[in-house]
C-alpha cells in the first residue's frame, strides 16, 4: 500500500461526525476481517451504513480511511494508558533532573501501574474490536503499522524500558533491556490476541470483572519478577 497524505478532514473531531465514526468503525472491523487488499470501498459503505461518497469526502478514499483507522487505534490505546504513561514521564524527568532518583520500591510501583494499565486495556471490550486489524499489520506491516507503533506502542515500550533499566540497573538501550520490556508487554497483549487459547485454558467465557482484575494482579506479579541479578561470591 502506498502512502497517502491523509485529507483535511481527518484532523476534524470525531464526535462531531457521526457518518465519520460509523466509517471508522467500520474500517476496523471489516480491514481486520479481510485485509486491505480485498476489501472495497463498497463493503465498507454498507458495513457503515452510509453512502459510497462518504469515504471520499471524509477520508479521500479507502487509503485515507485505512490510516484513519489505524490513528483512531493508536488514539485509543492512549486514552487508556496515556495518561498513566505521561505521569511516569514526568516522574522519571523529575528524578533525572534532581538527581534523587525513586527508590527500587517505587520504580517497581511505577512500573507496576503502567502494566496494570496495559492489562485493563487488553481485557477491554474497545481492544477486541482492533485486534484483528493490527494482528494484520503486525504480519505485515504498512504505514498503518508505523502510525500505531511510533504513536502508541513505542511510547509505552520506552517508558516501561526505562523502569526496567532502572530495576535491573542496565542501559535503558541495551538489547537485553528492551527484549525484557517487549516480554513484559507482550505478556499482556496475549490475553487478547490470544483469547482462544486464554478463554480454552482457563475456562474464562469473557473478560468481565474478575477476570480483568487477575489479569491486573498478574500484571504486578511480571513488575515484581523484575529484580537485578546479585553477583555470586
Amino acid at each position: 500500500m502506498k502512502k497517502t497524505k491523509p485529507s483535511p478532514r481527518d484532523k476534524r473531531p470525531e464526535r462531531g461526525d457521526a457518518t465519520r465514526d460509523r466509517l471508522l468503525a467500520a474500517a476496523i472491523d471489516v480491514f481486520g476481517r479481510y485485509g486491505f487488499d480485498a476489501t472495497t470501498t463498497r463493503a465498507l459503505a454498507d458495513a457503515a451504513g452510509v453512502n459510497l461518497q462518504a469515504i471520499g469526502y471524509h477520508f479521500g478514499g479507502k487509503e485515507g480511511l485505512y490510516l484513519a483507522a489505524a490513528d483512531h487505534i493508536a488514539q485509543s490505546v492512549a486514552i487508556h494508558v496515556g495518561t498513566v504513561r505521561e505521569s511516569l514521564e514526568v516522574r522519571l524527568a523529575a528524578a533525572d533532573g534532581s538527581g534523587a532518583l525513586p527508590s527500587e520500591e517505587e520504580t517497581r510501583a511505577m512500573l507496576a501501574d503502567i502494566l496494570a494499565a496495559m492489562a485493563r486495556l487488553f481485557t477491554s471490550r474497545e481492544s477486541e474490536v482492533w485486534v484483528r486489524f493490527m494482528v494484520r499489520e503486525q504480519m505485515a506491516p504498512t504505514e498503518a503499522f508505523e502510525r500505531v507503533y511510533t504513536n502508541a506502542m513505542r511510547p509505552i515500550l520506552q517508558v516501561v524500558g526505562k523502569l526496567v533499566a532502572r530495576l535491573l540497573g542496565e542501559d535503558a538501550a541495551s538489547e537485553h533491556v528492551r527484549l525484557r520490556a517487549l516480554s513484559l508487554v507482550g505478556g499482556l497483549i496475549i490475553f487478547r490476541v490470544g483469547q482462544g487459547a486464554v478463554q480454552a485454558h482457563l475456562g474464562w467465557k469473557d473478560f468481565g470483572t474478575r477476570e480483568t482484575e487477575a489479569v491486573q494482579a498478574l500484571a504486578r506479579e511480571l513488575a515484581a519478577s523484575i529484580v537485578r541479578e546479585r553477583a555470586r561470591p
